[in-house]
């Protein structure tokens, strides 16, 4: 699938037809680590306003650290085995099937500060008609990931180029703590196993796009 250039107004406006007020649709964007997922997802819900959209990041079921340890996972943490798959599609289950007038729905976060999941960070009030959520894994086709698929009305592949996107990841893993050395080796490790897993459900996205900020 040829990725499609698209302005951040030409996928507010894209996103814009998702959102019926009276209804609730889930919208996902998917991507490889460090392709900009959750800026993409930010910036559609500032264009679209809090009447219309919520952020809810698929980043909030991490296992935590402990558990990852007690696994003996700790050192391939963001692989897809190092969430709770079962958890997200639950939660989106429940995002998908909310109307107005249900009680509002409490979401787990993800905080880099601490590399820890906290439980409940955002609420996202059920007369609100699109949740965008953002994740590696949305499209995997193992495990718990096709049910939470399954509630999505669509999911965009964010593409970017892959100097682009390794850069990011170092800066970001710098900027959290790690040595440049250690950064480098985690973006070129880890991080890239996951983005080659991620790449391939591109083809099972419903657009791809090449986001041009």
């Amino acid at each position: 699938m040829t990725p499609a250039a698209a302005t951040t107004a030409e996928l507010v406006a894209r996103a814009r037809r998702l959102a019926v007020p009276g209804e609730r649709r889930v919208l996902g964007i998917v991507g490889p680590p460090g392709a900009g997922k959750s800026t993409l997802a930010r910036a559609v819900v500032d264009g679209l306003g809090p009447a219309l959209a919520v952020e809810v990041g698929m980043d909030g079921y991490h296992l935590s650290n402990a558990v990852l340890a007690d696994l003996g996972r700790g050192a391939r943490k963001g692989a897809i085995d190092t969430f709770d798959d079962a958890g997200y599609a639950a939660l989106v289950a429940r995002l998908a099937e909310a109307r107005p007038g249900d009680p509002p729905v409490y979401a787990p976060v993800f905080r880099r500060e601490i590399e820890e999941p906290v439980a409940a960070g955002v609420a996202v009030p059920s007369d609100v008609p699109l949740v965008v959520t953002e994740g590696n894994y949305l499209l995997a086709p193992t495990g718990a990931w096709p049910w939470a698929r399954a509630r999505m009305a669509q999911v965009w592949y964010l593409d970017v180029p892959d100097a682009v996107r390794l850069a990011r990841l170092e800066e970001r893993h710098h900027a959290f703590g790690k040595s440049r050395d250690d950064a480098r080796r985690w973006a070129n490790g880890s991080d890239q196993v996951n983005a080659d897993a991620v790449a391939a459900t591109r083809a099972a996205a419903d657009v791809v796009v090449r986001w041009a900020a």
